[in-house]
């Protein structure tokens, strides 16, 4: 119970790291996607706890957003699509449960980046009338998602060190946050 408590805590508080000032598209949530997808044993927590950090930082930002708080808007047409994408990264994520290896965590991460890069812009161009509904469209959308990725990518991998690194710490510390033994013979 510590454990999945703390972890909750720990994706909530990065995803609500969104809500402070950064660069475009530098901030946590797919890292905290493929940290969660990795280290809760659940899956239904590590599909629900990202999400409903998501959703919460994204009802705050619409509310400061109306209150004249903030220059961008928390709900939009599409959101589903950004929220479908960030639980298949989750989804993904899963196949790499319970390691600790860091070349196989850079990866996850690097795979669950370029996954969300081509969901949530396959989403921009399907639902937004920004590109044409053709293949020319769907190439200007990418292209012009690019110089985006480049800034996700590096926050991605920013907060995955951290997110990782500090649990390994935390783990380290404090065993009640260490994973439970497998019992012997479980299948």
């Amino acid at each position: 119970m510590t454990r999945t408590f703390a972890l909750t805590a720990v994706v909530a508080a990065a995803v609500l790291i969104r809500l402070l000032p950064h660069p475009w598209n530098f901030a946590p949530v797919t890292a905290a996607a493929v940290f969660a997808g990795v280290t809760f044993r659940s899956g239904r927590a590590a599909v629900l706890v990202p999400l409903a950090a998501l959703l919460a930082s994204d009802l705050i930002r619409e509310a400061l957003f109306r209150a004249g708080y903030a220059q961008q808007w928390g709900l939009y047409t599409g959101l589903w699509a950004i929220y479908a994408a960030v639980a298949v990264v989750i989804l993904a994520a899963r196949l790499a449960r319970g390691t600790r290896s860091p070349a196989t965590l850079a990866g996850v991460t690097l795979g669950g980046s370029c996954l969300y890069f081509l969901l949530s812009n396959l989403a921009v161009w399907a639902v937004w009338d920004l590109y044409p509904k053709n293949l020319d469209g769907l190439a200007a959308c990418f292209t012009a998602a690019v110089p985006f990725f480049r800034t996700a990518l590096l926050g991605d991998c920013f907060y995955a060190v951290v997110l990782f690194g500090g649990w390994a710490l935390a783990e380290a510390r404090v065993p009640a946050l260490r994973p439970a033994p497998a019992a012997v013979g479980a299948g």
